[in-house]
């Protein structure tokens, strides 16, 4: 089936990454999301279309811990995940920041779907919740 909506789990990479993460022992959750972030984050080559999928899709699994939106219930994983540690996070970011980059196949693919711009600002909501933007500071620090 492929892609069927812009959600981290709404296409059969991510489902199945999401299937893996079930059938590994719970112990070996937490390394599996860490490997898929590290690939993603890592690239110096072209990111492939599926190393994407799953790195928005174990980003989300993050997030989810952070505020974020649930996981899929449908698609995303059934099994408890664990409590992911702090350095997640930031490796979450920059895998993120790999997907949506100019050497990405999955950018490139959503710019051919008229969601295309949606699934954008819905990996730009992921990044901004693991990594909020500053906000500019309005009242002084001292008086001149």
């Amino acid at each position: 089936m492929g892609t069927w909506d812009i959600g981290p789990f709404d296409n059969d990479t991510a489902a199945d990454f999401a299937g893996d993460l079930d059938d590994a022992p719970a112990a070996e959750r937490e390394e599996l999301v860490r490997r898929m972030l590290k690939r993603a984050a890592n690239s110096t080559d072209r990111l492939d279309q599926s190393d994407g999928e799953r790195a928005v899709a174990a980003a989300a699994l993050i997030a989810a811990q952070h505020g974020g939106e649930p996981t899929c219930p449908i698609y995303g994983p059934s099994e408890p995940l664990p409590t992911f540690p702090a350095d997640l996070t930031m490796l979450a970011v920059d895998a993120l920041g790999r997907v949506v980059a100019e050497q990405s196949e999955l950018i490139e693919g959503w710019f051919d779907f008229s969601d295309g711009l949606r699934w954008r600002q819905g990996v730009k909501r992921l990044r901004d919740l693991l990594d909020p933007p500053i906000q500019p500071q309005e009242d002084a620090l001292f008086e001149i």
